[in-house]
């Protein structure tokens, strides 16, 4: 492949050491047209992988080093046909049925994930049982054999990484991420029929925008699920240990606002382990601006570090939220980026470009 006469493609020196990823917008309906590509959103850990003379790193989008964590993919990617190379994807454990599984993910053993180091599945890692398979799906190229991608046109970016996993095969752990063009809400309602998280659209002939929220990548969710900062707990109850609920917050305007307790979600294990956590974490005065409810017995405060992955019906006029329940904590986001995922009404429209 020659990259140099790509339109937009740029000769580096070297790779940078991070790339903050781009970021997709949530909306309330998939957009249609052929000027949008589709893919299914996977529900796990957004993570880059540089690869660089045979050896590979793992990072999360908040630039926390994850390859020992994941030693078994960084092996399998430092593998890969490229001189040097950055990916963007997601970490997942896919269950047999297909679907990608959060909760399954978080409960997947660190020095499990990590423990072989040639990449082979053997005893090492989930494998194809009912705790699922670890993998890697990227979606985008950024980089490639010396040369910046950032300004390449996504279809072209793609149509490259195909073509550098295209050796892998479904055997391996690093699969490409299929996309399809045109009409997103049929998509949607197929990956809401077979039980996925939801779709990210992408404008085609756009750039890679790093660190970038903005319209030429958004996202449609089957359901309501989102981050939130853990800024308390309370006291368990009965026969309960640990702690009875957690005290959730979004922030606004640099304000951190209080939006529910969530008291549904976890095991033995982890109310055992978080409890010991948090009051290792516990402070005298609430981290929550405003929202707080004026009975607060048993409620005990923590610093505003640790994220939640939370579960819920709807949120309410009142700006709280229905039937939480707890998925798991998020390794990869600060707890200063969480706000509140609300969909514009769009009433159809095509969402703006940003």
């Amino acid at each position: 492949m020659n990259l140099s006469t790509l339109k937009g493609v740029r000769k580096v020196e070297e790779l940078p050491r991070f790339v903050p990823p781009q970021a997709a917008t949530l909306v309330e309906r998939a957009p249609d047209g052929e000027d949008w590509l589709h893919e299914i959103k996977f529900d796990g850990y957004r993570a880059l992988a540089r690869i660089d003379s045979g050896s590979a790193e793992i990072r999360s989008r908040n630039d926390k080093d994850w390859t020992q964590a994941y030693a078994m993919l960084a092996a399998e990617m430092s593998g890969l046909p490229v001189e040097n190379a950055i990916l963007d994807g997601e970490v997942v454990v896919q269950l047999p049925d297909g679907t990608t599984s959060f909760e399954a993910l978080r409960r997947v053993p660190r020095e499990a994930a990590g423990s072989d180091a040639t990449g082979k599945s053997g005893d090492a890692g989930p494998s194809r049982d009912a705790t699922g398979r670890l993998l890697y799906y990227a979606f985008d190229l950024l980089y490639l054999n010396g040369y910046a991608l950032l300004d390449v046109p996504i279809e072209q970016r793609r149509r490259l990484l195909r073509e550098v996993l295209a050796q892998e095969g479904e055997s391996g752990r690093i699969l490409f991420s299929e996309h399809m063009p045109g009409d997103g809400p049929t998509l949607l309602a197929q990956a809401c029929a077979l039980g996925l998280e939801g779709v990210v659209s992408k404008r085609v002939s756009t750039p890679y925008r790093p660190g970038v929220r903005g319209g030429d990548w958004v996202k449609t969710k089957c359901h309501h699920e989102q981050e939130f900062v853990i800024g308390g707990y309370t006291d368990p109850s009965g026969t309960r240990t640990g702690f009875g609920a957690l005290l959730l917050g979004v922030y606004h305007d640099g304000r951190l606002r209080y939006v529910s307790k969530v008291g549904t979600g976890f095991d033995e294990a982890l109310l055992l382990s978080l409890g010991a956590r948090l009051r290792e974490m516990e402070v005298e005065y609430p981290p929550f601006d405003e929202g707080l409810p004026r009975n607060r017995a048993g409620f005990h405060w923590v610093r505003p570090e640790l994220v939640a992955q939370v579960a819920f019906l709807e949120w309410t006029a009142a700006g709280g939220i229905r039937h939480p329940s707890f998925k798991g904590l998020r390794e990869d986001k600060p707890a200063r980026e969480v706000t509140a995922e609300t969909p514009p009404k769009t009433r159809g429209r095509r969402p703006a470009r940003g």
